[in-house]
């Protein structure tokens, strides 16, 4: 799903759609909070449900890395193997030549003023995108009090999050060399 269809869908959700207009809506305080909006949902939703990654490196003895700067928007480390490494907090010290598997989960790629919304395509799950629209209406329309729109849509958008499945398998388990009960 582009950033233009997930707009779409939030600004008919709340009402807001002008499908002529270049920005999809006439009101100004949408047009300029949109991109920050859903870029913020988008992050709490790979934080809820995460974005997997699998990397391949290879790597010298001594060489070292951090991972928030050398892995594409690193949010949490799962595993490595193939080589033998120290590691402290986010930094990693490999103490072999080889091939090190890095599996990690990321954030999603950053959604500003800038971005061009028929080019990004979210990284999220589809069951994520399909609430996503929940999430936006609710923080467009929190400061919206008279008519109490953004709470309406933020208890939609806690209760879908509540039904979100967050296993991804059902889990693999491998034994190697037997297994003593």
């Amino acid at each position: 799903m582009t950033l233009t269809e997930m707009k779409k869908r939030t600004l008919a959700l709340i009402e807001e759609i002008n499908k002529e207009s270049k920005y999809l809506t006439d009101d100004i305080d949408i047009q300029e909070k949109i991109n920050y909006v859903v870029d913020m949902v988008q992050n709490e939703l790979a934080r809820i449900k995460k974005i997997a990654v699998v990397e391949e490196m290879e790597v010298t003895e001594g060489q070292e890395i951090n991972l928030y700067e050398d892995l594409d928007n690193f949010y949490k480390l799962e595993t490595i193997t193939g080589v033998r490494f120290d590691m402290f907090q986010n930094n990693i010290k490999f103490e072999e030549d080889g091939t090190a598997r890095i599996k990690y989960y990321k954030y999603p790629k950053i959604i500003n003023e800038e971005t061009i919304d028929d080019e990004y395509e979210f990284e999220l799950s589809q069951d994520c995108l399909e609430i996503m629209p929940y999430g936006v209406a609710a923080d467009l329309l929190k400061s919206d009090v008279s008519a109490q729109y953004g709470q309406v849509y933020a208890n939609a958008y806690r209760e879908k999050l509540n039904l979100l499945e967050l296993n991804t398998s059902n889990g693999v388990m491998e034994f190697k060399g037997g297994l003593n009960v």
